[in-house]
């Protein structure tokens, strides 16, 4: 649990095109075996501590033939960003993937100031 010891706390929130393989004939879509995706996604401003972040899938495209795996995480959560991957593995076959992020935690304010 994330205590937010701030009276200004920030809610940032986007959804990003991770990739769409089955035009590409990328490896999500033709390849086999453990596959990763990841990609840098950037806050507007910079938070004042690490937020928290959700990250969810809003579309996922799969082959109807096979197994659907899939794990979606955020990793490397800083203030200025984070990024989100997506892993599948064995025989899945992923077309494309959207997904959908929430971030909240403690933001500057102009008024803020440090007691030394």
């Amino acid at each position: 649990m994330q205590i937010i010891n701030s009276s200004r706390i920030g809610i940032a929130q986007g959804s990003v095109d991770l990739f769409s393989d089955f035009e590409e004939g990328g490896d999500m879509w033709t390849g086999e075996g453990a596959r990763m995706r990841r990609q840098w996604i950037a806050f507007a401003k910079p938070y004042a501590t690490t937020p928290m972040v959700h990250v969810s899938l809003t579309l996922w495209d799969m082959d109807s033939a096979h197994n659907v795996r899939a794990d979606l995480t955020a990793e490397n959560v800083s203030e200025t960003g984070f990024e989100t991957v997506f892993r599948t593995w064995l025989d899945t076959r992923v077309a494309r993937v959207r997904i959908s992020w929430l971030a909240i935690g403690a933001v500057h304010h102009e008024d803020d100031w440090d007691v030394l």
